[in-house]
C-alpha cells in the first residue's frame, strides 16, 4: 500500500479491548480499481465479537460516569487526529472502496465532523422538572447512557457511517463495537488506530473484522449485554436483523435502502437542477443510499433538462480513484456491475432508450458507463428497485399532483429532491413527500448539524443532530415523596 505516509495506520487485525487480535485464518482485502490484493486481514469470529461485546461492558461503567466535558476532550482529540491524517485516511479508503480521492477526503472531513459536533453536543444532555401532583412530591426526569451499543455498517461510506454512530453513542456515555463490512476494513481500523492514540480508553470503541457475517450478526444482535444496536445496509438484511433484536428486546436504529425521486418542475431553475442531479446521482458512482433513482421532469422543460443533463453527464471522468480528474471510480465488485446492467437491460427490453452509456466500461470489470436513460415509466424495475449505481431514468410528467404519487410509489422514504421556485409548491411538495429528507433546490442534504434518516421501509431513527443522541440515551423518572416537615 504505497503513498500512505503514517504506516501504522495500516492494520490488518481488530482492535478488541485496546489490543489488537490476531487469528488463524485471513481474508484478502482487494482493491476495486484492478482487483489487486492490498492486504490479507486477520479473519475473526463469534470470539472475538464476544470478546469486544465483554470489553464494552467492562468498559461502560467508567465511560458513562465520565463527565461530559471529559469525554468531549477526548472525542475532539479523536477528530483533530482525524484531520491531521486526512489525506492518509483517504488513501486508504480510496484503495479499498475505490472513490475518487477528492470524494474520500471529503468523507474523511464529513465523518469527523459528526466527531467533533457530538464531542460538544454530548454537554447538552438535559433532563427536565415536571410538576408534582402533590406538594410532598418532586418530579424529576434524567437522561442517561442505553449502554453496550453494537453496529454493522456498510463498505460505500466506510469512514462516514462508523463515525456517525460512534461518535454520538460515545459522547452519550455508550460504549461502542462495529463489524465493518469485510470490503472496506482497513478505514475502520485506522480510526481504531486514531482512537487509541487520542487517549480513548480500551473496551469503549471496538472494531471487530471477519467474514463469518451471520455468525458476528448473532452476536451483536443477540448478545443480552448488548443494549442497542444499529444498522446502515439493505431493507432485506435490515430486517433479518430486526428479527434477531427482537428476541432480547433491544433498541434499534436502522438505516436502509432508498429509492430517492429527484423531481423537476417547470419553474425550476434549469441549470441548477442538472448541477444538483449530477451532484446527487454520480457521487461515488451512484453507490450511495439517498442519491438519485428517479428523475421526473415536467413537460415543460423535459427537452431542456434532459439535453444539459445529459451533456453534463457525458463530461464525466470514469477511472482509478487515485487518478486526477477522475470522477466516477469504479463499483464495489463485478457483482454489482452485473446487478446494474441487468436493471438497464431489463428497461431497455421494457421500453425504455438509452441516451447515454449503457454499458459495462472498458476501464476494468468493476466499471459502469455513467447512464441516462429516457422513456422510463415509473412501473419498470429501474425505477422500482435502487439502482445503486451511476445510472439515471427520466421519468416525464404532467401535473404536480400526478408525480407526488409517483414520488411516493415506493416502500421506501429515506431522502427526496425537488427544484422549484413557486413558494406555494414548494410548502405542498416538501410537505407531500413520504421521506424523511427533502433537498429543496439542493441536491447534497446530508450535514453533522441535520437529523439524517428516513420513513417506511428505509428505517427509524435518525442520525447526526441534536436528535441524534436520542436512540442513545434512555429517559428516566424520578419520584420523591415525602419532602414535607
Amino acid at each position: 500500500m504505497h503513498g500512505i505516509s503514517d504506516k501504522d495506520l495500516i492494520k490488518n487485525s481488530s482492535y478488541i479491548n485496546g489490543c489488537w487480535h490476531s487469528s488463524v485464518t485471513d481474508f484478502s482485502v482487494t482493491n476495486p480499481a484492478n482487483d489487486v490484493e492490498l492486504i490479507k486481514v486477520c479473519n475473526a469470529g463469534k470470539i472475538e465479537t464476544e470478546l469486544a461485546v465483554k470489553a464494552a461492558k467492562g468498559a461502560l461503567k467508567a465511560w458513562s460516569h465520565k463527565s461530559a466535558n471529559d469525554r468531549a476532550v477526548l472525542l475532539r482529540r479523536w477528530f483533530d487526529l482525524m484531520m491531521q491524517h486526512q489525506d492518509d485516511l483517504a488513501r486508504i479508503l480510496t484503495l479499498e472502496q475505490g472513490k475518487p480521492l477528492t470524494e474520500a477526503k471529503g468523507e474523511v472531513a464529513y465523518g469527523a465532523s459528526f466527531i467533533e459536533w457530538f464531542a460538544e453536543e454530548g454537554k447538552r444532555v438535559y433532563g427536565d422538572t415536571i410538576p408534582a401532583s402533590s406538594g410532598d412530591k418532586r418530579i424529576l426526569v434524567i437522561k442517561q447512557a442505553v449502554g453496550v451499543v453494537a453496529s454493522i455498517t456498510p463498505w460505500n461510506f466506510p469512514i462516514a457511517m462508523i463515525a456517525r454512530k460512534a461518535a454520538a453513542a460515545l459522547a452519550a456515555g455508550c460504549t461502542f463495537v462495529v463489524r465493518p463490512a469485510t470490503q472496506t476494513p482497513l478505514s475502520a481500523l485506522a480510526m481504531a488506530e486514531l482512537s487509541q492514540r487520542a487517549g480513548i480508553p480500551p473496551g469503549v470503541f471496538n472494531v471487530v473484522v471477519g467474514e463469518d457475517a451471520h455468525g458476528m450478526g448473532e452476536v451483536l444482535t443477540q448478545h443480552p449485554d448488548v443494549a442497542k444496536f444499529t444498522f446502515t445496509g439493505s431493507t432485506q438484511v435490515g430486517k433479518l436483523l430486526l428479527k434477531q433484536c427482537a428476541t432480547s428486546v433491544k433498541k434499534v436504529s436502522m438505516e436502509l435502502g432508498g429509492n430517492a425521486p429527484f423531481i423537476v418542475f417547470d419553474d425550476a431553475d434549469i441549470d441548477a437542477a442538472v448541477k444538483g442531479a449530477i451532484d446527487s446521482k454520480y457521487r461515488n458512482a451512484g453507490q450511495t443510499c439517498v442519491c438519485t433513482n428517479r428523475i421526473f421532469v415536467q413537460q415543460g422543460v423535459l427537452k431542456a433538462f434532459t439535453e444539459k443533463f445529459a451533456r453534463a453527464v457525458s463530461k464525466l471522468v470514469v477511472g482509478e480513484g487515485l487518478t486526477g480528474g477522475v470522477n466516477i471510480g469504479p463499483m464495489i465488485s463485478a457483482g454489482a456491475v452485473n446487478d446494474v446492467d441487468d436493471l438497464v437491460t431489463g428497461a431497455i427490453a421494457a421500453g425504455a432508450a438509452v441516451l447515454l452509456g449503457g454499458k459495462k466500461h472498458s476501464a476494468g470489470n468493476n466499471y459502469y458507463q455513467p447512464t441516462v436513460l429516457t422513456n422510463v415509466t415509473n412501473d419498470m424495475s429501474v425505477a422500482v428497485n435502487e439502482i445503486f449505481g451511476p445510472v439515471s431514468p427520466i421519468i416525464a410528467f404532467d401535473k404536480e399532483e400526478q408525480v407526488l404519487a409517483m414520488a411516493n410509489a415506493t416502500e421506501y422514504g429515506l431522502a427526496a429532491y425537488f427544484y422549484a421556485r413557486d413558494i406555494g409548491r414548494i410548502w405542498r411538495v416538501a410537505e407531500g413527500l413520504e421521506f424523511g429528507m427533502v433537498g429543496v433546490n439542493e441536491g447534497i442534504i446530508s450535514n453533522a448539524a441535520a437529523p439524517f434518516g428516513g420513513v417506511k421501509q428505509s428505517g427509524n431513527g435518525r442520525e447526526g443532530s441534536k436528535y441524534g443522541l436520542d436512540d442513545y440515551l434512555e429517559i428516566k423518572y424520578l419520584c420523591f415523596g415525602g419532602l414535607n416537615d
